[in-house]
C-alpha cells in the first residue's frame, strides 16, 4: 500500500486514519470522505457477501427463497447506487477539469 500525502490507505476499512492532534481543517474534510467512501463500500460488500450466504444455504436445502431474493435485490440495488455516485463523481472531476483557471 502506497502513502498519499502521509496517509496510508488500504482496503480494511480503515484507510490509515489515525487519530492525528496537528489536523488541518483541509485534511479533517478529506479524511471525513474518505471515511464515508470506506464505510459505504464495506456496507455495500457486506450486503453482497450475505446474498452469497443466502444462496449458500438456499442451495444447500437449508434456506429460504424470499430470504435469498431480498439479500440479492439489496445487493443489487446498493452495488447499482454506488456505481451512479461514482459516475456523478467521475463526470464532476471531469467538469472542474474543464474549469478555465
Amino acid at each position: 500500500m502506497e502513502p498519499v500525502n502521509g496517509i496510508t490507505k488500504g482496503i480494511d476499512g480503515a484507510g490509515g486514519l489515525s487519530q492525528n492532534s496537528s489536523v488541518k481543517p483541509e485534511e479533517a474534510t478529506d479524511r471525513g470522505f474518505d471515511r464515508l467512501l470506506d464505510e459505504t463500500i464495506g456496507k455495500v460488500s457486506s450486503l453482497q457477501k450475505e446474498a452469497d450466504q443466502a444462496i449458500r444455504e438456499l442451495t444447500s436445502g437449508e434456506g429460504d427463497i424470499v430470504k435469498a431474493m431480498i439479500a440479492m435485490q439489496k445487493a443489487e440495488i446498493s452495488f447499482q447506487t454506488m456505481i451512479e455516485v461514482r459516475n456523478k463523481l467521475v463526470n464532476a472531476y471531469e467538469e472542474i477539469m474543464r474549469m478555465q483557471v
